[in-house]
């Protein structure tokens, strides 16, 4: 299996991760998906054939990642998975439902991210971590979300200094999306965001300056691996550069 072909996606079975592991596949790559639901990735695999790999498994198990990269040797890593925030007030959270994402989304970034700098990918490999516009805007309702997906992004500088300073000859990126109504975790951040302003949820849609598709997003991360920035924002007017 050669490394420049190969691509693990996290989070694959569904949402941006599914539509980015498609868009790998058209382009010529096996992708090794990894998420949760077998029956998820099963469904992905009847859609991509032989070329997308599933694994069904936690992508927050640090042994996860370590055995994948050394048995699959990517050359592309693209650490999507996440959980759906708890949609709260923060006086009507617990220290659990704000803390989710922490355990979730940021948990496995760093796992992966270790993995990638202490395996290592090859020269040249690209690693993409999926943050989120809530990053930089806030996320009042969804707990810790954005500081989460706050965090994604300190990691992707950290890691990228880090192989600067061994030599590995890695590239780290951060992509961060707009709230879109079309995936789950965005279907729950819209339902809510409507409620708190008072609208119903086709008004609120239709209000937003665009809506972002997961195609869009896959179109975004293939320009993010051919691309030399760090960090990039999508919504659904295009890609650009932070």
């Amino acid at each position: 299996m050669s490394t420049q072909s190969t691509a693990v996606v996290t989070g694959a079975g569904r949402g941006f991760g599914r539509a980015i592991a498609a868009a790998l596949v058209a382009g010529g790559r096996t992708v090794v998906g990894v998420a949760r639901s077998e029956s998820e990735l099963d469904a992905v695999r009847g859609e991509l054939g032989k070329a997308f790999v599933p694994v069904a498994a936690d992508a927050t198990d640090d042994a996860l990642a370590e055995s994948v990269l050394r048995e699959h040797r990517p050359g592309l890593l693209i650490l999507n998975a996440g959980a759906v925030p708890h949609m709260a007030p923060v006086h009507e959270q617990t220290w659990e439902t704000f803390s989710r994402n922490w355990h979730v989304d940021t948990r496995h970034v760093f796992a992966w991210t270790r993995a990638a700098l202490r395996e290592p990918l090859e020269t040249g490999g690209v690693v993409v971590s999926m943050s989120s516009g809530a990053a930089i805007g806030g996320s009042p309702l969804s707990g810790g979300y954005a500081s989460a997906k706050a965090a994604i992004r300190y990691l992707r500088a950290y890691a990228a200094e880090e192989s600067e300073r061994a030599g590995l000859g890695l590239r780290f990126a951060t992509l961060l999306p707009q709230l879109t109504p079309l995936t789950g975790l965005g279907s729950a951040g819209v339902d809510g965001y409507a409620a708190r302003t008072g609208l119903d949820r086709d008004t609120f849609v239709k209000n937003m300056e665009s809506v972002l598709t997961p195609e869009q997003v896959a179109k975004a991360v293939l320009e993010v691996v051919d691309g030399d920035a760090a960090e990039y924002q999508v919504s659904g007017t295009g890609l650009r550069t932070l």
